[in-house]
């Protein structure tokens, strides 16, 4: 039987812009399986982010309930939810997020700085996983020395600093060519079959959704096809 890691109840956030409310959920519930990738499609302003940020215990649900592995995680405090993220969640955005002053192996080390990993572990670890995703010659070069592709690389091993049970991907080939997005791609792919991660992505296109085990349509803030 496939294990449930995550799971949105009848999930509202509804924001608040002066005198008028602005539903960007409105009833989303869905499940995410452990060790499967999915896609989260939709046009612009459907709600695919935000869906993304209540997994990722970067916000809480107006209304509804969130799980993530068993535990009810709708109403924490920041602190609590910080921890969460640090421990079972890894993020790879489309614009990367490096800081420019520091080295990719700095950059990879540094989720790990924050759960108390020692200096020596930290930069080991951080070298493995810039081996794994191909960059080991690049690893003392700052973002500025490193191509779209391999900065978003090295995105992908900080995801990975702490052995998150989850990935969430916003939109990350979305500021690079077709060709290095595909190769990106082709990285989630190894990361989900061979070392065992659930990934959520979120993507516009269809061309990429196409490649997860499963899609998971939005519109509106509410879901209107599971395929």
């Amino acid at each position: 039987m496939k294990k449930t890691i995550i799971t949105l109840e009848d999930v509202w956030k509804i924001y608040v812009m002066g005198h008028v409310e602005v539903a960007a959920l409105q009833g989303v519930s869905l499940d995410v399986y452990q060790g499967e990738f999915v896609s989260i499609m939709g046009p612009s302003g459907s709600g695919k982010s935000t869906a993304v940020n209540m997994v990722g215990c970067l916000d809480i649900p107006t209304k509804g309930r969130i799980l993530l592995d068993g535990k009810d995680i709708s109403h924490l405090d920041e602190s609590d939810l910080a921890q969460i993220r640090g421990k079972k969640i890894g993020f790879i955005f489309q614009q990367f997020n490096l800081l420019p002053t520091l080295t990719a192996l700095e950059n990879v080390s540094l989720p790990m700085i924050f759960q108390g990993i020692p200096a020596d572990a930290r930069a080991a670890r951080a070298e493995q996983l810039l081996t794994i995703v191909q960059l080991k010659d690049r690893m003392n070069h700052r973002p500025s020395e490193l191509s779209g592709g391999q900065q978003q690389r090295v995105a992908i091993a900080r995801s990975l600093a702490n052995d998150p049970e989850v990935i969430l991907a916003d939109e990350p080939t979305g500021n690079l060519d077709t060709h290095t997005g595909e190769n990106v791609l082709d990285f989630l792919h190894e990361l989900n079959r061979k070392h065992k991660k659930t990934i959520v992505m979120v993507t516009h296109d269809p061309h990429l959704a196409k490649r997860a085990d499963r899609i998971i349509l939005l519109k509106d803030g509410q879901v209107v096809k599971k395929l």
